[in-house]
């Protein structure tokens, strides 16, 4: 979060209105309150399984904010099909992976244990289905004998860093080709 609200100067075609968790201690919100941003926590444990009205809070916040897009980053909650409907084409998320390989959690301990010599990270367009969407951007990290899931880990945040901020200033301007990264794997 703090690497895409980094990327918003003076001449980046999207401005952050808003940057909210569904966990109240969470660090971006602090950070984006000492930048200005306006910020939002809905827990989600008081909803229990009602999963709807936990994202109809949600939509209250966003719609308070006349929010254009959403950037996913961290947010750990599966959304249900009603609410990516309603924001469908104004959604990016990031995921720790080439897609569409390793969907969901535990990803670099995955692509370790396959053997890959390859992982990396994408950003694409949230769908209704998990980890899918059309894909934006990759980049690739090579896998060096004995790296664990942490040393990959840091590896791929490196780009996560850097191709995130890059399409969402291609998405708000309406470039929705994909572009992968040029990486340093090998």
């Amino acid at each position: 979060m703090l690497k895409l609200v980094e990327s918003m100067d003076e001449d980046h075609p999207a401005t952050p209105c808003l940057v909210m968790s569904n966990e109240s201690g969470a660090t971006g919100l602090a950070r984006a309150a000492e930048l200005g941003i306006p910020t939002a926590a809905v827990d989600h444990r008081p909803f229990g399984q009602d999963r709807p009205s936990f994202e109809a809070q949600l939509n209250i916040h966003l719609e308070a904010a006349k929010t254009d897009i959403i950037c996913l980053a961290g947010f750990m909650r599966i959304l249900t099909p009603g609410f990516m409907e309603k924001w469908s084409g104004k959604m990016l998320n990031i995921h720790p992976s080439l897609l569409p390989k390793y969907k969901g959690l535990n990803t670099h301990a995955r692509a370790l244990e396959a053997g890959d010599t390859h992982a990396g990270c994408t950003v694409h367009e949230a769908t209704a289905e998990l980890d899918g969407g059309p894909i934006l951007c990759q980049a690739r990290v090579g896998i060096a004998p004995g790296e664990t899931p942490e040393s990959l880990a840091q590896k791929v945040l490196r780009y996560e860093h850097l191709i995130y901020p890059a399409t969402l200033r291609r998405f708000a301007t309406g470039d929705r080709k994909r572009r992968d990264w040029k990486s340093d794997a090998t």
